[in-house]
């Protein structure tokens, strides 16, 4: 807030998706409340009232394909209420067809057959409230207990590597509920080494996509997340793995890495193509620049990976500070022109 804006300001770091989510709840209250007013709306959502207006403008690039007046929702705000219309597809409840419940169903028991899955009590939920919804409808249940599926470890890459995957899985999943300890050979990308070491397992978590060991590290001596798909071998060993009493699991809501005073800033003037960066990568702070492009920070302990990001965005991406990684990226970038010539 500010004396010159009493309604607040528009969050220029807001994610896409959480924008997203956010208009996706908002079109359908709005039609139910036709003529409530702006502040009111802002408290209801959580945000500002310029961050309500700035959402009501988007809204009129947005309805059905064709781009046409009558596809595109109308929203009017002039005199401080708010009027949404044409936005009647947003307004219906999501009705499932019996060929969509019966996918959703069956993915549901690939899912929880997984070896290893952490959050097996909430597909079961789903899949009983699925479930219950679709009963004498089409016979939709029994449909899907006719299907089997071979789901393997498709999302990390089958064959070879996801029959070795689901091993480690097992094995690991054995560990845990036996409370023994296990030897990993844990691969390094960003020091090409591998490391040897002993640790006790905690948990088996999925995040975005990989799945990861979370154990207590002998070596050192704190919690530590181990990708499986770097685990080169692994062997549980006939020793107690019990972890400390005080080693606790970490808060994985905001993704697996953490920054700290020690982490590494890093500013980056990022092009209009490049916005996607924002999105994608957990970014400290992002400012708009002129010409519809972005100044983010990122934190990182490992600078290996943002120079290929650098080095693949081309032009797009320009490194502000450290001095160090711009001149790291110059001379990646120089050394990939010389094998041309």
């Amino acid at each position: 807030m500010s004396a010159r804006d009493p309604r607040g300001s528009v969050d220029m770091n807001e994610s896409a998706t959480a924008r997203l989510s956010r208009l996706l709840t908002m079109v359908p209250w709005l039609l139910t409340h036709q003529g409530v007013e702006i502040d009111v709306a802002a408290a209801e959502f959580g945000v500002s009232e310029a961050q309500i207006e700035a959402d009501l403008a988007l809204l009129f690039l947005c309805g059905t394909p064709g781009g046409y007046h009558d596809d595109l929702i109308d929203a009017q705000w002039e005199d401080g209420q708010v009027y949404v219309s044409n936005a009647d597809t947003i307004a219906r409840p999501l009705r499932l067809g019996v060929d969509e419940a019966l996918s959703l169903m069956v993915g549901l028991r690939a899912l929880a057959a997984v070896p290893g899955l952490g959050e097996r009590d909430a597909v079961d939920r789903a899949l009983a409230k699925l479930e219950a919804a679709t009963s004498e409808v089409s016979g939709v249940a029994a449909q899907a207990d006719r299907i089997s599926v071979d789901m393997g470890v498709e999302a990390e890459g089958g064959g070879a590597d996801g029959e070795r995957l689901e091993g480690q899985l097992a094995a690991l999943r054995r560990a845990l509920a036996a409370h023994r300890r296990v030897h990993l050979s844990y691969v390094v990308p960003s020091r090409d080494e591998t490391t040897e070491r002993d640790v006790d397992p905690m948990r088996l978590v999925n995040v975005d996509g990989p799945w990861y060991l979370e154990a207590w590290c002998h070596r050192a001596q704190d919690v530590r997340l181990f990708r499986l798909d770097r685990i080169a071998e692994l062997e549980v060993l006939d020793v107690d793995g019990t972890p400390p009493a005080d080693a606790r699991p970490r808060d994985l809501d905001n993704g697996i890495f953490r920054p700290d005073e020690l982490s590494l800033r890093v500013v980056l003037d990022l092009d209009q193509q490049a916005r996607w960066v924002r999105d994608y990568y957990p970014c400290e702070s992002a400012q708009e620049r002129d010409g519809d492009g972005l100044r983010v920070t990122i934190a990182t302990s490992d600078t290996a990976w943002l120079r290929r990001l650098l080095l693949r965005l081309g032009g797009a991406a320009r490194v502000v500070s450290p001095d160090e990684l711009r001149a790291e990226v110059r001379e990646g970038a120089e050394a990939a022109l010389a094998l041309y010539r």
